[in-house]
């Protein structure tokens, strides 16, 4: 059995966007049962948060949608980016500050702005919802499940 393609959301805290991405992305993934060739993770740009779950808005949306975003905030870091095969960021801050952890450029190639999976919706980039109303975490999430259908396509196609 080949290794699992693994796939790494990033955001800047991992408490809102990125671990809504996992649950978004995870929840696809098992519907379509891939779990065990797929493996799928999310991280932070900045480590304020490490160890604590989503925040309890983000998790309060995705749950009504019938997504569990359980994982534990971690911070992004060189080994993540050779260990994965796809890096998606949600901004292009993030893509800056996830670019800058790859000093060598060894790892450009497989590091992605989310939304460039998107095909229904025209945003460049996941807003973050952080200090915003709960509207915010509804497009947040629409972003997602529109985004994540087309990594699982992109991710299908290198199957093999």
């Amino acid at each position: 059995m080949t290794a699992p393609y693994r796939v790494l959301f990033v955001c800047l805290g991992n408490i809102c966007r990125s671990p809504a991405a996992e649950g978004v992305m995870r929840a696809l993934v098992e519907a379509e049962g891939l779990a065990d060739r797929i493996m799928i993770r999310s991280a932070g740009t900045a480590g304020w948060h490490t160890g604590k779950l989503p925040d309890q808005r983000m998790r309060g949306a995705a749950q009504n949608r019938g997504y569990d975003l359980s994982s534990r905030a971690r911070q992004v870091n060189e080994d993540a980016l050779r260990e994965n095969d796809l890096v998606l960021v949600m901004d292009k801050q993030n893509l800056r500050d996830v670019s800058s952890i790859d000093r060598a450029s060894q790892f450009s190639e497989k590091i992605r702005l989310f939304c460039d999976f998107c095909s229904e919706h025209e945003e460049a980039e996941v807003p973050d919802p952080y200090y915003g109303g709960a509207q915010g975490f509804e497009l947040v999430l629409d972003l997602l499940e529109d985004g994540c259908r087309g990594v699982l396509a992109h991710i299908r196609s290198t199957l093999t």
